[in-house]
């Protein structure tokens, strides 16, 4: 005879590969959790489940490019380096010009990228 009886033996046990033991908690309005139950809802989803699925793909992704970021540093660089001979009372040929716009053409992007990925630190 058994001194120890299992448990209901008809219920599986599930094994979680990740426990998730930290809570955070944030407060919204009436109008915004509507909108999180009714999008989680939608989604057939617990609002835990897609909230938390929301964050740790935020938290996951790389930096998105921003083409209005990129377009603004080139708008920058074009000034800086254009303005900065002119007040020096130096001329700039069409040729000079044209050159400096190719390189800032070049260059905006990867400004862009390293200025969000320096933001995400």
């Amino acid at each position: 005879m058994a001194l120890l009886t299992s448990l209901d033996d008809t219920k599986k046990t599930t094994s979680k590969t990740v426990f998730r033991n930290t809570t955070r908690c944030l407060k919204l309005t009436e109008e915004e959790a509507r909108l999180l139950d009714d999008v989680a809802t939608a989604k057939g989803l617990a609002r835990s489940e897609w909230m938390r699925d929301v964050i740790l793909r935020e938290l996951r992704s790389e930096p998105a490019s921003d083409p209005s970021l990129a377009e603004i540093l080139g708008v920058r660089l074009l000034l800086v380096n254009v303005l900065r001979p002119l007040a020096a009372g130096q001329s700039m040929s069409i040729e000079a010009f044209d050159k400096l716009l190719d390189q800032i053409s070049n260059l905006k992007h990867e400004l862009a990228g390293k200025l969000l990925a320096e933001g995400r630190r």
